[in-house]
């Protein structure tokens, strides 16, 4: 058995491959950038009015004439003389020879002639050629995260597609013969099956989406059969229950006979004593506790980071947030505990019901608190290591 840090140190150092494929910008949400990319135009490409108004040739008068009119979207290629200006509305290009727009709240119209009301400034209200970005430059570096934002920004810019970080296949391996699916009528002695619909939901709330599920019964060789299967067809595989020592928990055996390097097993931790991780190639297989609480504790402090890491997300394994103790809390336990809390603003409250088996705590959780082996007295204000979930 090792310690948590011992098992972050094997996962943080492990070896990985990332993919890069091209995708088109409307698939690329929380995507990351796999190269940098340059801008291939001016942002904007003219000059711009910032507001409506007229756009004016400057001389000594506060007198104008106006002689046209533009639209977003329309280019007057008249040549302005001094004293002369057009009507603009905001986003449209100003004409050559304007070098202003006076915003149409500090005017007096009457007819084609426009007052103001005092002299303006060369490039008031004026957006120039390249302000928000210039051809060529760096429009996204390399590893950049493709938010909404980001992806309106390169659209903006006329680009269509991108090379990003392929995200992993993921399968998850159920087992258990115990195991019901859900609306189906509950046999005495048989639960309903859940850990697989909440890893998956939680991979979906993470962004990965391309996942595949599979049944293994209680017997080594069909074990055996459907973690090869598993591994052969995804990068990562989650693997629910099995792990333990009971005389049906096939899996450690089966992963062996599989050739699957096993990295650790057993992490000096509660909940999620019995974690099992492995390796085949670029092949990741994480064993996961079959207790509910337990899985789920595995798969955020595990399992979520090296997904990430594998899409190209920089993420340090044991990585904690610091935040205040909205309570005394006394620690008495030979393992290092994730305890399941509440946040509030900066405090954090653990949570009742950090049984391993139960989820109804961790349905209100929106944290793990970490704390280490020992016998110990945390007080209200303490600062504790926390992971968001």
């Amino acid at each position: 058995m090792i310690s948590t840090s011992e098992a972050f140190s094997i996962l943080e150092n492990l070896k990985y491959s990332k993919r890069i494929v091209e995708i088109h910008l409307l698939e690329s949400l929380n995507y990351v950038l796999a190269e940098t990319v340059f801008s291939p135009i001016n942002m904007p490409p003219f000059r711009q009015a910032t507001m409506d108004g007229f756009a004016i040739s400057l001389h000594d008068s506060l007198h104008y004439e106006i002689v046209g009119e533009v639209k977003a979207g329309d280019f007057l290629d008249t040549k302005l003389k001094p004293g002369q200006g057009v009507k603009i509305f905001t986003g449209a290009a100003i004409p050559l020879l304007a070098q202003a727009v006076i915003q149409i709240e500090k005017v007096f119209v009457s007819d084609l002639n426009i007052y103001l009301d005092e002299i303006i400034k060369p490039e008031t209200n004026v957006r120039q050629l390249g302000a928000q970005i210039g051809k060529d430059a760096v429009a996204l570096p390399k590893d950049s995260y493709l938010n909404p934002a980001a992806i309106g920004f390169l659209t903006a810019l006329g680009m269509t597609k991108v090379k990003v970080y392929q995200k992993p296949t993921i399968g998850i391996v159920v087992t258990g013969n115990e195991l019901v699916t859900a609306g189906e009528n509950l046999p005495y002695g048989k639960v309903y099956e859940s850990n697989a619909i909440m890893l998956q939901t939680a991979l979906h709330n993470a962004n990965f989406n391309v996942i595949s599920k599979y049944q293994a019964d209680d017997n080594f060789e069909n074990t055996k059969k459907t973690l090869e299967k598993a591994i052969n067809q995804n990068d990562i595989v989650l693997v629910s229950g099995g792990i333990s020592v009971g005389d049906y928990d096939f899996v450690g055996k089966a992963l062996e006979r599989l050739n699957v390097e096993i990295l650790f097993y057993k992490v000096n931790q509660k909940p999620g004593k019995p974690l099992l991780v492995g390796k085949q190639d670029d092949k990741i297989i994480f064993a996961l506790p079959g207790n509910p609480g337990a899985s789920l504790t595995c798969f955020y402090v595990y399992v979520l980071p090296m997904l990430q890491k594998l899409s190209g997300i920089n993420y340090n394994y044991g990585s904690t947030l610091k935040k205040n103790l909205a309570h005394d809390f006394t620690v008495d336990n030979l393992r290092s505990q994730f305890l399941k809390a509440s946040i509030v603003v900066d405090e954090v409250t653990i949570l009742s019901h950090q049984d391993s088996g139960m989820l109804n705590s961790f349905a209100l959780a929106k944290a793990l608190v970490y704390v280490s082996e020992g016998k110990y007295q945390l007080l209200k204000g303490d600062k504790v290591s926390v992971y968001l979930i």
